[in-house]
């Protein structure tokens, strides 16, 4: 079984609700999570494209329908806090889910709102997306700009809280203030390995170790543009390079999935970060062909023990050091 630590599952949720459906995790996504063996996921709230220049009112939208969605669905939705939870869910059948918000946005200027999330059960936090905002820089901001005083004081929250504070979208700069700022161990949670892939969104080397070093870890991203600059070569095997480099580097205890599948999103939200029509990895086009993912892994050398700790163990002792 495995814990998928990033998915914009809500994104969806939010979509298809606005035009009146329902029940949409059961109905579009679980059967696939079967499939993959998926027994839990950290489902993102986040504001997408479309909806940018209205963070706040978009975000409303977002947590009504994720809330409606939630409870009508306690049949096979249970969300998590801790690895007891998680363990809880699995004995009932039940999927797990960790609730993720990426970019503060919505906050505007007032870290002091992170104390509403926290109520709200999100326990799983990036400060940016790719936009810059009040709190710190993404990727695609200014990279002489990075994480500013609200930054600071907006980690500070998120760890007195218990939240597992996120880097994947943060840009150079301001992954290296947030690492300066920051006591508790830190995830990208989305990222592969830069020196593979030559792309802002992946981490560098002395990234992957400052993480390694901080007991952090890091969740490997099945996003075909992040695995290499070859078309061609966009593909599992070349994902599992990305996993040994950053073994490597840090070690088994430090590796993570988050696949950040989105072959669901609608074309208005997935063509803005795109280079060409979405056609998936081959051979880990969504959660549903995971299992090739660990056959391939048994094949390169990698132990039943190892594979379970990147599949779930791993980020379940981040959730019990830092959310408790």
């Amino acid at each position: 079984m495995l814990i998928d630590i990033h998915g914009d599952i809500w994104t969806d949720v939010t979509v298809k609700r606005s035009l009146g459906e329902r029940d949409i995790i059961k109905r579009y996504h679980l059967d696939r999570f079967k499939k993959g063996d998926m027994a839990g996921g950290a489902f993102i709230v986040w504001i997408d494209p479309p909806h940018v220049e209205r963070p706040k009112e978009r975000f409303l939208e977002s947590i009504k329908y994720m809330c409606q969605e939630i409870w009508e669905n306690q049949d096979i939705l249970r969300v998590i806090f801790n690895s007891k939870g998680f363990y809880a869910a699995v004995a009932e059948g039940k999927l797990a889910v960790i609730l993720g918000m990426e970019g503060l946005s919505p906050l505007g200027d007032d870290p002091e709102g992170i104390y509403v999330l926290y109520q709200l059960g999100f326990r799983q936090i990036s400060l940016t997306w790719n936009e810059q905002n009040a709190f710190g820089t993404g990727a695609r901001g200014d990279t002489n700009r990075g994480l500013t005083e609200l930054g600071k004081r907006a980690v500070k929250i998120m760890e007195n809280l218990g939240i597992i504070l996120d880097v994947s979208h943060a840009n150079d700069r301001t992954f290296w203030d947030i690492y300066k700022v920051a006591t508790k161990p830190i995830i990208a949670s989305h990222s592969n390995a830069r020196v593979l892939c030559p792309v802002k969104r992946n981490l560098t080397d002395e990234q992957i170790k400052a993480i390694g070093e901080r007991g952090g870890l890091i969740g490997i991203n099945a996003f075909n543009e992040f695995i290499h600059a070859d078309r061609d070569k966009r593909n599992v095997d070349y994902l599992i390079n990305h996993m040994e480099h950053i073994a490597e580097l840090i070690g088994i205890d430090h590796l993570a999935f988050g696949f950040d599948f989105f072959e669901y999103l609608e074309e208005d939200t997935s063509q803005s970060f795109i280079e060409d029509p979405y056609r998936g990895t081959s051979g880990i086009e969504d959660i549903s062909k995971a299992p090739n993912l660990i056959s391939k892994l048994q094949e390169r050398g990698f132990s039943q023990e190892d594979i379970e700790r990147i599949s779930y163990k791993n980020y379940l002792r981040i959730m019990d050091i830092v959310c408790g």
